[in-house]
């Protein structure tokens, strides 16, 4: 079953649009990882942006000047190292200002910490950064939502490798035991890990096909194709279906800047002026590649 965008039509963002605030994100990402004197998880952010900007600006019906609105669909960023990311995409939609996380991120008593904080930071559903915990909580909150009737999605972002966890896999289970139609998993398919490759620890693969035998409609897309990721989203079956939804999305992590493509060493760093002006280089001239 197609459904319409989630997001109202006066509102709607076209991929092209799309695209050029993806591009923003990063900016603004490679200023801020530029700025801030700690390492932010620049590696993961980088791999996750065009995610982020798909589900802001076209996937989830939220509105920034009314958090408490029982309709919104509910956001968990399981994956919480990347609260950089979303944190920035957020600020692009409108929830809050971008001036304001370069100013305190990282800082006692900031709204914006290195993992999102609900008690913090009005907007954020869960407070997250346990690797493995997103699923069960977004289960929970999916779970909730059908017992009372209500007919909003619930989202949650995780990393591929937090997907060797035993939780993740409980809460699969869970997931399709319940038909929790109203939920879907996306994937941050980046096949990293902190310091090594994901296959060289744990096998994930054939990854799609682990998900469709615990019950789950299975899309696999290229989580760099804004093209892919909206058509992602206006496929998702309607809440009141019976099967829970992952969209693995295949992404390289540090993308958009070459030295950080890929490359272990950038799981996590900051940036001095000359990497800053490199690294903004590198991300204009890969978009002028992809744009022609």
């Amino acid at each position: 079953m197609v459904r319409e965008s989630l997001v109202p039509v006066g509102e709607r963002r076209d991929v092209a649009q799309l695209e050029d605030l993806a591009f923003e994100l990063r900016q603004k990402l490679l200023h801020l990882c530029g700025t801030y004197e700690g390492a932010v998880h620049i590696g993961g952010d980088l791999s996750s942006a065009d995610i982020f900007t798909a589900l802001f600006e076209y996937g989830l019906t939220v509105d920034p000047t009314d958090l408490t609105n029982p309709s919104r669909d509910r956001f968990v960023l399981s994956k919480g190292h990347a609260a950089v990311a979303m944190y920035i995409a957020m600020a692009i939609r409108g929830f809050f200002s971008y001036d304001g996380i370069v100013d305190t991120y990282g800082q006692l008593d900031s709204a914006y910490g290195m993992h999102p904080c609900k008690v913090q930071l009005p907007g954020v559903e869960a407070s997250t950064g346990s690797l493995g915990h997103g699923l069960p909580l977004a289960v929970g909150m999916a779970l909730s939502a059908r017992g009372r009737g209500e007919s909003h999605r619930v989202v949650t972002l995780m990393g591929d490798g937090e997907t060797g966890e035993g939780s993740v896999w409980e809460s699969a289970l869970a997931a399709s035991s319940n038909k929790l139609g109203n939920l879907v998993a996306f994937i941050d398919r980046n096949r990293q890990l902190m310091t090594s490759f994901d296959e060289e620890r744990v096998t994930l693969e054939p990854y799609p096909e682990k998900w469709a035998a615990f019950g789950w409609n299975v899309i696999h897309i290229d989580g760099h194709d804004m093209g892919a990721l909206v058509g992602a989203i206006d496929s998702l079956p309607a809440t009141d279906t019976d099967k829970p939804t992952v969209v693995i999305c295949e992404t390289v992590k540090g993308k958009g800047v070459d030295f950080m493509e890929r490359n272990l060493a950038w799981h996590a760093g900051s940036l001095g002026a000359a990497d800053l002006e490199r690294a903004m280089a590198s991300l204009s001239a890969s978009r002028v590649k992809e744009s022609v």
